[in-house]
């Protein structure tokens, strides 16, 4: 159980705090850039049209949602772009994408990444495929990993009105529920409005508060050491084969995502 975008949440199997995911949650800002400005080194895009053929003002590009479906990914939110957001002026919206599961893992099981054998299989996959989409747009590809400078993605899943901050402190998103992962997101250069979505959260008996059998999580906070420790054990096989059992209390998502898939991150959060 760690803390990241990638796979949000703050366990292992997730992608906001720990997720692929499995570094520390970067910080929001980076310090020495003034609201607006871009990290370091990086050279602002060309200003492309705001609207392309098509696309009425608000709408998301159907050719997003259709690239996006045909990688297995989703549309999990989209997220106004604000100043302090350090991207490129002139882009106005951020959408955030994530594996549609269970469809997901067997599509990226079968992709030259996973296969090969090189370290990072997933953060790579995601930089080809959302990459290209991105540019095939004329838009800008983000990701949560590669930092510092770390993008602010847990940030930009709250604002987006998909994914909010759960009663043990990771993110919980509506349709995902705990295990929601992003992968990487697409900064277009129109204003895209989606509203929000209810509270996944509202009415639930919030059986995450006692699933974690490491007493990991308290008051909101995730101890990173405690959890680590647990899944050591031989008691720990349970977490470390099936994935985070907080996240699988959730009763929002709670059959989306296959064990395997679940085993990937928590090695990738545990190398044992």
């Amino acid at each position: 159980m760690s803390g990241r975008a990638g796979d949000a949440g703050g366990s292992p199997d997730s992608a906001l705090p720990p997720a692929q995911n499995a570094a520390p949650h970067p910080p929001a800002d980076w310090s020495g850039n003034s609201p607006g400005a871009l990290p370091p080194g990086q050279i602002a895009a060309p200003h492309p049209p705001t609207d392309r053929p098509g696309n009425s003002p608000g709408a998301l590009p159907p050719a997003l949602t259709r690239a996006a479906g045909l990688a297995r990914l989703f549309v999990a939110g989209v997220a106004p772009v604000l100043p302090e957001d350090g991207l490129a002026p002139g882009l106005r919206s951020v959408v955030l994408l994530a594996p549609d599961e269970p469809a997901f893992w067997p599509h990226f099981t079968a992709s030259p990444e996973y296969g090969d054998g090189r370290p990072d299989a997933l953060d790579r996959w995601s930089r080809r495929v959302i990459g290209r989409i991105a540019c095939d747009l004329g838009a800008k590809a983000l990701f949560p990993f590669g930092g510092p400078p770390w993008r602010p993605f847990p940030r930009w899943a709250t604002r987006s009105g998909r994914a909010r901050i759960s009663p043990v402190g990771l993110l919980v998103h509506d349709i995902a529920g705990l295990f929601i992962s992003y992968r990487g997101a697409i900064a277009l250069w129109q204003e895209v409005i989606v509203p929000p979505a209810p509270d996944p959260c509202a009415g639930c008996a919030a059986p995450c508060l006692s699933a974690c059998p490491a007493g990991a999580f308290s008051e909101g906070q995730y101890t990173v050491p405690a959890c680590h420790a647990f899944l050591d054990r031989p008691d720990g096989a349970e977490c470390r084969d099936g994935g985070c059992l907080v996240r699988r209390a959730c009763p929002v998502g709670q059959d989306r995502r296959p064990a395997a898939q679940s085993a990937f991150h928590m090695k990738a959060f545990h190398p044992s």
